[in-house]
């Protein structure tokens, strides 16, 4: 039996434009259920909470770009999550790492470790904070602090 060679172009075109389809519509997806969830949740209004960080990186307003699904240090299972969200404001940007845990008797997630890294080699934690340095004005006491 033949079969033209047209008809396998459609046959060709067909199938890669249902692939096509169904990648994005699964990274759509994963992407949606990233952001839904409450680790991401939780990360994101930590970094919000910190005056010090919104200011670092420009904020707002604060753009959230989607989680880079190859990444190795993005990692979920039933009862950790350890993310790296990028994140930009207006005068730079960079990554916010966050751990995760959840609690199996409330089924609630909590943050363990949120810590901003921006793209010019500062380091924001967001759940310890460092002491505010010392100055001799005290409108200068706010940096270094959330």
């Amino acid at each position: 039996m033949r079969i033209s060679t047209s008809k396998l172009q459609q046959l060709t075109i067909f199938t890669t434009v249902l692939t096509g389809g169904g990648i994005g519509t699964m990274y759509y997806l994963l992407q949606k259920k990233f952001i839904e969830s409450d680790y991401h949740r939780l990360a994101l209004q930590k970094l919000e909470a910190c005056p010090v960080a919104m200011e670092s990186l420009g904020a707002p307003p604060l753009k959230v770009h989607n989680i880079h699904l190859t990444d190795r240090n993005n990692r979920v299972d039933q009862d950790t999550a350890q993310i790296k969200i990028p994140v930009t404001g207006s005068e730079t940007g960079g990554y916010l790492y966050t751990s995760s845990i959840r609690d199996p008797n409330t089924n609630r997630w909590s943050l363990k470790q949120a810590v901003l890294m921006l793209r010019e080699g500062l380091t924001i934690n967001l759940l310890n904070p460092s002491p505010p340095a010392a100055t001799e004005h005290t409108e200068e006491l706010s940096t270094g602090s959330c």
